[in-house]
């Protein structure tokens, strides 16, 4: 009897990454995307150490991830002052087995999708066409409901379905019916890219700023011969009424929408009002997540990446961790079979702890290092060891690097998440 594919709602980076999983361990699968022409869209992500591994192990290569982006050496947190509060080295310079990468979001998902379609080919992907429903049947399959651009509704059945389908996910509003809605906590990012010459180490990731303002500032590129890069940047300003301002969705904006906030943001080594004045592109979006759900199971169907745990971007791991939960499911996959029950295992792994990340992030994640001094002192300081010592900063950072999974020691040393000959039945 033939076996019933994996059904995958959605085609963005997390459920690539379960189509190219499952592609390698043996498992028949179908990506169901709204799209009707997959385009690279968004502008920097980065990827941290523990999914580069995940990407190097699925054959993606550093030459590819090279041509996209570029290897982080150095992740800083400056205090408004200009000031360095904490800096420290990254990926390989911090000692890590793989590199952290920043590179081009867009470029990223084509080279996902483009080595989905020449290792499974075409049908693999279903473009123009929506999960809007499901059902779980009594021998433990699932039918997935599924709308193309048209309005017409089909049923596929499959072993098991995947809600990949990102934050306005119709698998979780299913799976949850009284979920509260997306949750906007006032903040609203404009992001952009600017062609300019690299800060500090020339690939370093620098936050600027606290909680109410700031700036987040990292190459996407490595600089050419006249020296300059493309630099992505996030400005970030935080309404204390956040129902004054409509929650939209990655907009095209323009400059004097925001610029003002930063009018006074110049130092000896940074001009951020000339970086914003230079942009190429910028678009605004709410910073937005979702309240936690006490899991991402229902029977055979599990939810992954943003449609699981919709985050905000403080970390720089919702990429990340959407290939981690790939990877997870695969392996429980092999350990399990294609089953409810490897959906369940998968659940037990992720879902408290990712859980608990998302609302670490909410509370400004790694950044909260910036909140941290500015509690303290209004923001304004000469040495910061008088404000929060070495000790505390370095072990503010350890909890947060624990918590997202690519504590240092602890990756370095970890076996494969699958191995390299692993397959579904071997």
């Amino acid at each position: 009897m033939k076996q019933l594919p994996v059904l995958i709602a959605g085609g963005g980076i997390g459920g690539l990454a379960l189509a190219l999983t499952l592609d390698q361990i043996g498992v028949p699968f179908k990506v169901i995307e709204t799209v009707n022409t997959v385009r690279p869209l968004g502008v920097g992500i980065n990827l941290q150490p523990n999914a580069v591994r995940e990407l190097y192990d699925l054959g993606i290569t550093a030459r590819e991830l090279d041509s996209l982006g570029l290897p982080i050496r150095e992740w800083a947190l400056v205090g408004r002052n200009g000031i360095d509060i904490h800096a420290e080295p990254r990926g390989r310079d911090a000692g890590y087995r793989w590199p952290q990468y920043a590179l081009y979001r867009g470029r990223f998902h084509m080279l996902l999708h483009d080595h989905l379609i020449r290792r499974a080919g075409t049908d693999a992907l279903q473009l123009g066409s929506r999960v809007t429903g499901y059902r779980n049947n009594p021998d433990g399959t699932v039918t997935a409901e599924i709308t193309d651009a048209r309005g017409y509704t089909t049923h596929l059945r499959g072993a098991l379905l995947i809600g990949a389908d990102g934050i306005h996910s119709n698998v979780r509003a299913q799976m949850h019916p009284d979920q509260p809605p997306i949750h906007w906590g006032g903040a609203v990012m404009w992001r952009g890219t600017t062609r300019a010459r690299p800060l500090r180490t020339g690939a370093s990731f620098v936050g600027l700023g606290g909680s109410k303002q700031r700036m987040i500032i990292y190459p996407i590129t490595a600089a050419d011969s006249d020296g300059f890069a493309t630099i992505n940047w996030i400005a970030e300003v935080a309404f204390e009424n956040a129902g004054d301002r409509p929650a939209g969705w990655f907009k095209p904006a323009d400059l004097p929408d925001f610029a003002h906030h930063f009018d006074d943001w110049s130092f000896d080594w940074l001009d951020v009002p000339a970086l914003l004045q230079a942009a190429d592109v910028i678009y605004e979006n709410p910073m937005i997540d979702r309240d936690p759900v006490a899991t991402w199971r229902d029977g055979a169907v599990a939810l992954i990446g943003d449609a699981a745990h919709a985050m905000y971007p403080t970390g720089s791991n919702g990429a990340s961790q959407a290939i981690i939960d790939a990877r997870t499911l695969g392996a429980t996959m092999l350990a399990r079979g294609v089953t409810p029950d490897a959906l369940g295992a998968y659940d037990a792994a992720l879902c408290g702890p990712v859980s608990e990340l998302v609302l670490r992030n909410r509370g400004a994640g790694p950044f909260g290092l910036l909140d941290i001094v500015e509690d303290r002192c209004d923001g304004v300081f000469d040495t910061i060891d008088d404000i929060v010592s070495p000790s505390e900063r370095t072990a503010f950072m350890a909890r947060y690097k624990a918590a997202a999974g690519f504590a240092m020691d602890t990756l370095n040393n970890a076996d494969p998440m699958i191995a390299a000959d692993a397959r579904i039945g071997a």
